[in-house]
């Protein structure tokens, strides 16, 4: 990432991430560190599952979708975060996707970043 210009925006140097930002609850149209956070680790987490359906000759369906949901706590020891991935994999069984969840989970650079930082939780729908 270069340096954000003042007044709230990033950009990658290859371009291809040009977002407006903005704080939390605050005024204006841009996004938030939270929904960047959210789309990141879901973004990763689909790859990290992508390998394990791979490595267990599964293949994942179309329809795989992730629900991010990443929350700006504070707190007497000042602000923290807590992240909720809820997975919904139709038409794969359930024990099947377990499996694959578990294992995205322990190979997820996000996933591994967060463990035992924040509140994080992960799910299947």
């Amino acid at each position: 990432m270069s340096p954000a210009p003042a007044r709230g925006h990033a950009k990658s140097s290859d371009g291809r991430l040009d977002i407006k930002l903005s704080t939390p609850g605050g005024p204006g149209a841009g996004t938030n560190p939270e929904q960047l956070f959210a789309a990141g680790w879901s973004a990763c987490f689909e790859g990290a599952m992508g390998l394990a359906a791979k490595a267990k000759g599964v293949t994942l369906p179309e329809t795989l979708a992730i629900d991010a949901q990443v929350e700006l706590r504070h707190g007497d020891d000042g602000f923290s975060l807590a992240a909720r991935l809820t997975v919904h994999v139709p038409g794969l069984a359930e024990d099947v996707a377990r499996q694959i969840i578990e294992a995205a989970h322990r190979t997820c650079p996000y996933s591994k970043a967060i463990k035992g930082n924040i509140d994080a939780i992960v799910t299947l729908a």
